[in-house]
């Protein structure tokens, strides 16, 4: 089985790049996106009949939002945490299946000026709560955009961005407690080296020089590591700032 992540960054946009042709080509059981920043009536779009597509959707116009594609319909969907405070940016959405409960997540980001931190270190909390809850039914595979990268091998320039957001200890620390909560970062279970990114700023030429971030992930219960096969980043695939990531479970 193939699932894979996408930060695509606006749906309406990477559909007039290259999404279609992606999807036939990578051709995925399970393809999650984050920041669609969109509703289903706002994409003029007949979908491969192979998939069902499961939504939530920000109350915000053209923000945040998070989508599934999907070949096996799921037993059910569930949008949000059932956290008021976290559920109105359509940044969770819940596909349970028969053997695992996916879960898809666009992680609030602290903001340039750290203005959002706080907040971010209260949804950190509660969303970890969230999985281990979930991961008391089933075992649980988590992924999306995470909003950090977790260690000084995950982005190129650590030293200079010790206090930036998306690499402050309080959100870094966040991220460990994920993994502390019986969770394994897939990638790093095939890939010890540097230099793999899946984020990349737009605004000084970063991707044609690799100077990138890892801050897109799937975690998935230490139930499945003798399930996970492969996991893998795509950063040859255009059309976003971020890459597709996926994996691969027997």
């Amino acid at each position: 089985m193939k699932l894979i992540s996408w930060n695509v960054n606006g749906l309406r946009a990477v559909l007039k790049k290259n999404f279609l042709e992606y999807l036939a080509q990578e051709d995925p059981d399970i393809l999650c996106l984050q920041e669609t920043k969109a509703s289903p009536d706002d994409v003029e779009q007949l979908w491969p009949a192979t998939y069902t597509t499961h939504w939530n959707v920000a109350e915000k116009k053209g923000y945040s939002g998070t989508c599934i594609f999907t070949k096996t319909r799921p037993v059910q969907v569930t949008r949000g945490i059932g956290i008021d405070v976290h559920d109105h940016e359509g940044r969770v959405l819940t596909a349970e299946y028969k053997d695992f409960i996916l879960v898809n997540v666009y992680v609030p980001n602290s903001k340039r000026e750290l203005t959002r931190l706080d907040y971010r270190q209260v949804w950190d909390r509660d969303f970890r709560e969230y999985l281990r809850q979930l991961a008391l039914r089933k075992p649980v595979v988590v992924c999306g955009d995470f909003n950090v990268a977790h260690n000084e091998i995950d982005l190129a320039n650590p030293k200079a961005n010790l206090k930036t957001h998306g690499f402050t200890p309080e959100e870094r620390d966040g991220f460990s407690g994920h993994l502390q909560a019986g969770f394994i970062d897939t990638y790093r279970e095939f890939e010890k080296g540097g230099g793999h990114y899946t984020w990349w700023s737009v605004m000084t030429g970063a991707r044609a020089r690799n100077v990138g971030w890892r801050i897109d992930y799937f975690l998935v219960s230490t139930a499945l590591r003798p399930s996970l096969k492969h996991a893998f980043i795509q950063p040859e695939i255009t059309g976003s700032d971020h890459c597709p990531v996926g994996i691969e479970l027997a």
